[in-house]
């Protein structure tokens, strides 16, 4: 018999609170987290304002001698994995250690340490570059901090997916657990990229809002007015275990995943495929996985950016997985709100997706105003809708044509 793997735990510091509780409240209210960068200087750039996150010290939290050693991007993972593992209840101890591992992915891993430690060599010389900066800038550095922050000693590595990232972790840590080796995965993505080189890179790009004069606004995904993406930033882990290891030491089990599909458009480094065609496949191989029909997909967490394209080809690939019931399933999108934490979105909205089914209401994508006839679907307008879905399903993708879908199911506990 498959063995079946469960949620009992959640962990996240976001754009919109710095911790679950906080942002799930500002999530239901409609707050965007948007706002004037406050991180570095941003008056050359087109883009002045992002989803900062906001009040966090990591001084404060790990001691400065430590927050000099490690990336800001590690230590919003240390924080949310911190909180998750304390949601779940788990203990962790010489009995369990060594089946117990980490999958938490990155986009871009420790730029924000890469760009200062340049203008260091640049000012004063080789000689004071940091012996830290090698660790602090890798993409895996969040994942081993974990393990050593916790004391396990399972399978641990990263996943670089660009904004698939963190679907990516929970459906690869999923099918660790699955294939028999671990008990528990601590599973998630971590990112620290406002950062001027980032921003000026989406900027070129055309993939960031310019709405200078209205942040909370900015965001607005599927509406015929969007003009690009909310940089966020922020981390977000979940506890995933194998049902009869939950069971045995009485966790709370919070949902199920069910269903996990990972593809690749294989068409352009930037563009999705047209018609979302990559992002079709997607979906359809987790809903194979899942052994489910379209129909019984309560709610989507759809990957909803707020740019042009990605909109509009999620929405064609809905359409052609969907058939007619694509303009009957509610669809949101949560970055209209958190913005976009890019390698950290993907878990952040797998979170959502437990909270839906564990709360029984949808979140709204705000700042929805003026229809897109490319974009005629249900996305819960601007006001959070009560509903009981018993699936649900969250899309990712992300530069690279890669995409990520997870199927998130109530718990049913059979015999």
């Amino acid at each position: 018999m498959s063995r079946r793997i469960v949620i009992t735990g959640l962990g996240c510091i976001s754009p919109i609170g710095n911790t679950l509780e906080e942002t799930w409240e500002a999530l239901l209210a409609g707050r965007s987290g948007a706002g004037p960068i406050t991180l570095f200087d941003s008056s050359e750039l087109k883009t002045h304002f992002a989803a900062e996150v906001k009040g966090f010290d990591g001084a404060a939290v790990f001691g400065s001698r430590e927050a000099r050693r490690t990336d800001r991007s590690a230590q919003f993972a240390l924080v949310a994995a911190q909180q998750a593992v304390e949601h779940s209840g788990l203990t962790v101890n010489d009995d369990n250690r060594d089946r117990i591992g980490v999958v938490i992915g990155t986009g871009i891993g420790g730029i924000g340490t890469i760009l200062e430690q340049d203008e260091l060599l640049r000012q004063r010389g080789a000689s004071r570059v940091s012996p830290f900066l090698v660790p602090m800038m890798l993409a895996d550095t969040s994942a081993g901090l974990v393990a050593i922050q916790l004391g396990v000693r399972g399978p641990n590595m990263s996943v670089v997916t660009a904004c698939a990232t963190g679907s990516n972790a929970v459906g690869e840590a999923a099918a660790i657990i699955r294939r028999g080796d671990a008990e528990v995965m601590i599973a998630g993505g971590t990112e620290a990229a406002i950062v001027s080189l980032a921003m000026a890179g989406l900027n070129v790009m055309g993939a960031l809002s310019t709405r200078n004069d209205d942040p909370q606004r900015a965001s607005r995904p599927f509406d015929k007015d969007r003009d690009g993406f909310l940089m966020g930033e922020g981390a977000a882990v979940l506890v995933l275990e194998e049902l009869e290891y939950a069971n045995a030491r009485g966790a709370a089990i919070l949902a199920e995943v069910v269903g996990y599909g990972a593809t690749d458009d294989a068409y352009h480094i930037s563009a999705p495929a047209e018609n979302g065609a990559g992002a079709a496949l997607c979906m359809v191989n987790a809903l194979a996985s899942a052994d489910l029909k379209p129909e019984q997909i309560g709610y989507i967490n759809a990957h909803g950016t707020s740019t042009l394209l990605n909109d509009k080809s999620e929405t064609a690939a809905i359409k052609s997985v969907f058939g007619e019931y694509a303009y009957q399933v509610p669809i949101s999108s949560t970055k209209s709100m958190t913005g976009h934490l890019l390698g950290a979105s993907g878990a952040l909205e797998a979170i959502f997706g437990t909270m839906v089914i564990q709360n029984k209401i949808l979140p709204a994508t705000i700042n929805y105003q003026t229809p897109d006839p490319e974009c005629d679907l249900d996305y819960i307008p601007n006001q959070p809708r009560q509903a009981a879905p018993k699936y649900i399903m969250s899309n990712s993708f992300g530069f690279g044509g890669h995409n990520a879908t997870l199927i998130l199911g109530r718990y049913i506990k059979v015999g």
